[in-house]
C-alpha cells in the first residue's frame, strides 16, 4: 500500500497512475510465479479443488505410501542380511533408521531445491535417486555400503518426493484440503499391507539381492508421480499484459516527474522489497519456539518417536525367532496396515466432533498412552495368536497417533506458524528415529543372547545333574555288589 500511495502522488497528474501501478504488479506477479507456483506459498493461482487435482492426489497417495511404508517393509530382508553379513539386530535396524532420518531431516534441503527448480524436476530427480540407491544396494558386499545406498541415497530420494508432493497437493486443493490430506495419508498403511508380503515373496524366489533390485524398479514409479505434478498457470491481469519490466517503468517515471520523484519511487520500492524479505524470513521463523506448548509438544514427540517405529521394524525378525514361518511373520505387518487404514479416518472423524475437538490435547495424550501400553504388553507375546492381537491393537493406536499429531500441532501454533513449527518438529523427530530402532535392536540382541545363555546354562545344569545321578547310582550299585561278595 505504501508503494501504491507514493507513486500515486508522484504521477497522478500525468494521467498514468494506473499504468505504473500495473507495472509494479508485473514485477510482483513475476516474483509470485517464481515463488508461489513452485513453493506453493504466497499469492498463487486459485486452487481448482478437483480436475487435474485428483491425479495429483493419486500421485501423492503413491509417494506417501512409498515414503512411510518402504523403510518398514525393508525389515523383511533383515534376517537374510544378518546371515550373509554376520551382523546383529542393531546393525540391520540402522538401515531403516537412516532411511527414516533422511526422510524427516532433509526437509530444508528439499525446500531449497523446490524453491530453485520447482516441484516436478525435484520429484523426478528424487525418484531416480531412490531407485538408484536400492539398485546399488543389491550389489553391496558389507553393511556399511548398505547404509550409504539403501539408507542415505534411497532415504534422500524419498524425501525429495514426499515434501514436494504435499506442496503440490496444497496448491490444487483448498476447500477440500482436509479430505485430500486424509486420502493421501492412507497411502502409508495401504502400501505397508502390500509391500510386506511382496518382499517375502521376492526373498523366497530371488534372495535379498534380487528383491532389492526389483524394489528399486518399483521406486521408479515416483518419477511417474513427479511427471503428474503440473504447476498451476498464473493468470495475468489484462492491465499488465504487454508491459515490459520494472526498469522501463522506472525510466518512464523519471522522464515524467524528474529525478527527485524517481528517487522517492526507488525508496518506496526498496521498502516494498524489505517487506517482502521480512515475509520470506517467516518461512524459517524460530520465534515459534517461544510457545511453551510447542516446546512440550516437541519433547513429547521426541520421546514417542524413540519407540514408535520400533515394532514395525523389528517385529518380523522377532516373530521368526519365535519359530513362526516366514510368510506368517511377514503378514503381521499387513495386519498393522489393514487396521491402520480404518483407524486414521475414523479417528479423524471422532476428533472433529464438537465435544472432542476442544479437548484435543487429552485425546492425543490418550492415543500416545494407548500406543505405549500396547508396546509394553507386546513383550509377553510369544505365540502367533498373541502377536496378531498385538498387531491389531498397535495398528489402532498407531493410526490414532498418525491422525492426531498434525491437527494437534496446528492447534498449538496456528496456521501462520505451522510451516516453521512442522520443519522444526521433523528435524527433532529425525534424531529420535536415528536413535530409537538401533538401540532397541541392540537391546533385543542382548536379550536374545542372554536368553540363549540362560538356556545353555540350564541344559548344562540338567546334564550335570543327570550325570551326577548316574555316577551316584553306579557307585551305590558297586557298593552293594561288594557288600554281597563280602557276605
Amino acid at each position: 500500500m505504501l508503494v501504491k500511495q507514493s507513486v500515486g502522488k508522484l504521477i497522478s497528474d500525468n494521467g498514468v497512475y494506473q499504468w505504473v501501478v500495473s507495472g509494479i504488479m508485473v514485477k510482483e506477479l513475476r516474483a509470485q510465479k517464481s515463488m508461489g507456483v513452485r513453493m506453493g506459498q504466497g499469492r498463487g493461482p486459485p486452487a481448482p479443488d478437483g480436475g487435474w487435482g485428483w491425479a495429483v492426489l493419486l500421485s501423492c497417495f503413491v509417494v506417501t505410501g512409498f515414503s512411510y511404508a518402504f523403510p518398514k517393509a525393508v525389515s523383511i530382508y533383515f534376517k537374510e542380511l544378518m546371515r550373509d553379513f554376520g551382523v546383529g539386530y542393531s546393525d540391520t535396524a540402522w538401515i531403516s533408521s537412516i532411511m527414516l532420518a533422511m526422510l524427516y531431516g532433509s526437509g530444508p534441503v528439499s525446500s531449497i531445491m523446490v524453491n530453485k527448480f520447482g516441484c516436478r524436476p525435484v520429484m523426478l530427480f528424487g525418484g531416480l535417486l531412490a531407485s538408484a540407491g536400492m539398485v546399488a544396494a543389491s550389489f553391496t558386499t558389507n553393511i556399511v555400503q548398505l547404509y550409504l545406498t539403501a539408507g542415505v541415497a534411497t532415504g534422500m530420494g524419498l524425501a525429495l518426493n514426499f515434501q514436494p508432493s504435499l506442496i503440490m497437493l496444497g496448491c490444487y486443493f483448498d476447500r477440500r484440503r482436509p479430505l485430500a490430506n486424509g486420502l493421501a495419508a492412507a497411502g502409508s498403511p495401504v502400501f505397508l499391507s502390500a509391500l510386506s508380503p511382496l518382499g517375502q515373496v521376492l526373498v523366497d524366489h530371488f534372495g535379498w539381492r534380487g528383491g532389492f533390485l526389483i524394489m528399486g524398479g518399483l521406486l521408479l514409479n515416483c518419477c511417474t508421480c513427479g511427471a503428474v505434478m503440473r504447476p498451476l498457470e498464473q493468470k495475468q491481469n489484462k492491465e499488465v499484459r504487454g508491459e515490459a519490466s520494472a526498469q522501463e517503468l522506472k525510466e518512464m517515471i523519471t522522464s515524467k516527474t524528474g529525478q527527485d520523484d524517481s528517487s522517492k519511487s526507488e525508496d518506496c520500492t526498496e521498502q516494498s522489497e524489505k517487506t517482502n524479505m521480512k515475509n520470506r524470513k517467516k518461512l524459517l521463523d524460530f520465534s515459534v519456539l517461544r510457545n511453551k506448548g510447542l516446546v512440550i509438544y516437541i519433547i513429547t514427540k521426541f520421546v514417542a518417536i524413540l519407540g514408535l517405529f520400533v515394532p514395525t521394524i523389528l517385529l518380523v525378525n522377532y516373530a521368526k525367532d519365535q519359530g513362526i514361518p516366514d510368510h506368517e511373520a511377514a503378514f503381521l505387518l499387513s495386519i498393522i496396515g489393514f487396521v491402520d487404514i480404518f483407524a486414521r479416518p475414523t479417528c479423524g472423524l471422532v476428533a472433529g466432533l464438537k465435544r472432542v475437538r476442544p479437548r484435543m490435547a487429552y485425546f492425543f495424550s490418550l492415543a500416545l498412552l494407548f500406543n505405549g501400553l500396547t508396546d509394553v504388553c507386546s513383550a509377553r507375546s510369544t505365540s502367533y495368536i498373541g502377536l496378531v492381537v498385538f498387531c491389531v491393537f498397535f495398528g489402532l493406536s498407531y493410526g490414532m497417533v498418525g491422525a492426531l499429531q498434525f491437527e494437534m500441532l496446528m492447534g498449538i501454533v496456528g496456521t501462520r506458524g505451522f510451516s516453521s513449527a512442522l520443519g522444526l518438529v521433523l528435524l527433532i523427530e529425525a534424531v529420535a528415529v536415528l536413535i530409537g530402532p538401533p538401540s532397541a535392536g541392540e537391546r533385543s540382541g542382548r536379550h536374545g543372547r542372554a536368553r540363549r545363555e540362560e538356556l545353555c546354562n540350564l541344559w548344562k545344569f540338567l546334564i550335570k545333574r543327570k550325570v551326577r545321578k548316574e555316577k551316584e547310582g553306579q557307585i551305590i550299585a558297586r557298593t552293594e555288589i561288594c557288600a554281597k561278595r563280602n557276605d
